[in-house]
């Protein structure tokens, strides 16, 4: 039975407050104002007091404006018929197609118990060089792409999103200035991935709360799907706007504050979307990736710090190339040595001589004299990043090795690369002499 009150005790901002019993944590509202209806959801519970966050906002709304309780918590459609659609944070269609009411499944819902969990096995290809080659992309992996405001993340979320193989791409937008929201829209239309592709999105003038369940309806519906069979890879951007979402609620509420302002749940907050991610056995399985922002590049930050602690490595992305260096798939060594024999080869000795590369480059740059080994140091690393670490650059994971070696025969000799010498007389690219004595 729905509950109905016809006052309300206290109005900060967004959130209003009334005296209530058998209320949950959780649970939705309907807030009858002289403006209208609108949808809140319980955000505390102190004793009988019990704290909503208004969606549409507090403006409009007096102490004798009716509250009725729902009795449940948010709750989403689920179907074949989400696919290809846009919503807002609350469900509700953001592409002028026709409401979804049918199979209604809650969010925000346990993640699956660990001892459950399928160890992960299965490499997702991206055709992007820099993951696939040199960090893999693990199947039912949560990894963050740690990056700073204007860095091109979204652009490199929506190349994953076109080229991931997987069955399904559910991209999740929190927080998004509008032109990202449309150009999320044209690149995933253009690229003719919408069709398998749900997207929530949350802009930065939509309500506060909605960028807080955008990230549960997501996983919800992802989960669904990943019990019907499908592998499902799950775009989340931007976390750190959601952090932020709960750290302005919890001034609001005038919690007592931890690091820099943030709740002191944050950790709890970022591990229960994260920990979502999960490979089930005998179905399909989740695989998290999500941009984080770091205010200042600075991972001390909590938002960043606290995601490092609960996910399986990350991906740097600075001047417009994931770094090789710092960018670390933890769960890569379960995949990598079924791909291709000289795929970890590839991987470490190009690391390798990128890092002397670099070394190099310093030399240079302080006008030490360059040496025959700098020389070709330099032409390796130019060819290098041109070749492996531009994100525009698009490939299959085998032509990725080939171009390894080819980058590796033009600029070293064979003994040089510190190679095995089964992989070099396997892989070694044979001089053009070498081929017509061969034939």
């Amino acid at each position: 039975m729905q509950k109905v009150y016809s006052k309300i005790d206290a109005i900060q901002g967004n959130v209003i407050t009334v005296t209530a019993s058998g209320v949950r944590y959780g649970d939705l509202a309907t807030v009858n104002s002289s403006h209208g209806t609108s949808l809140a959801e319980v955000i505390r519970l102190n004793g009988t007091n019990v704290s909503m966050q208004v969606f549409t906002g507090g403006r409009g709304i007096s102490t004798g404006d009716e509250v009725r309780f729902l009795g449940h918590s948010m709750k989403i459609s689920f179907s074949d018929n989400l696919l290809g659609r846009i919503f807002d944070g609350s469900g509700r269609p953001r592409d002028n197609g026709p409401t979804l009411e049918e199979n209604l499944i809650e969010i925000g819902g346990p993640s699956v118990n660990p001892a459950r969990r399928v160890i992960p096995r299965n490499m997702i290809r991206t055709g992007i060089p820099m993951i696939d080659v040199f960090n893999t992309l693990v199947e039912s992996q949560k990894l963050p792409i740690f990056s700073v405001s204007g860095e091109p993340y979204n652009d490199l979320l929506s190349r994953i999103a076109m080229q991931a193989e997987v069955d399904m791409i559910i991209l999740a937008g929190i927080g998004l200035k509008y032109d990202d929201y449309l150009t999320f829209r044209e690149q995933l239309e253009e690229g003719g991935a919408m069709a398998r592709t749900i997207f929530f999105v949350h802009t930065a003038s939509d309500p506060i709360v909605e960028s807080l369940l955008v990230p549960d309806v997501s996983l919800a519906v992802a989960e669904k799907f990943a019990l019907k069979g499908k592998r499902v890879l799950v775009l989340l951007t931007d976390m750190t706007n959601f952090a932020d979402s709960m750290k302005e609620i919890a001034i609001t509420m005038e919690q007592v504050p931890s690091n820099r302002g943030y709740p002191g749940d944050l950790y709890s907050q970022l591990a229960a979307r994260y920990e979502k991610a999960v490979d089930f056995e005998g179905a399909g399985s989740i695989t998290i990736l999500g941009a984080t922002t770091m205010p200042g590049d600075d991972v001390t930050h909590p938002v960043p710090d606290n995601t490092g602690y609960i996910t399986e490595g990350q991906y740097y992305l600075r001047n417009g190339r994931i770094e090789p260096f710092g960018s670390l798939s933890r769960l890569k060594q379960l995949v990598n040595d079924k791909t291709r024999k000289d795929h970890r080869a590839i991987m470490d000795g190009m690391i390798r001589l990128y890092a002397a590369y670099k070394e190099s480059l310093e030399k240079k740059s302080m006008g030490f004299r360059m040496g025959e080994w700098d020389n070709k140091l330099l032409k390796y690393g130019e060819a290098f990043e041109r070749t492996m670490m531009d994100l525009s650059v698009n490939i299959p994971l085998e032509e990725a090795l080939d171009k390894g070696w080819e980058i590796l025969a033009d600029c070293f000799d064979a003994n040089e690369t510190g190679l095995k010498s089964d992989l070099l007389r396997e892989f070694w690219p044979k001089q053009e002499g070498q081929r017509q004595e061969s034939a």
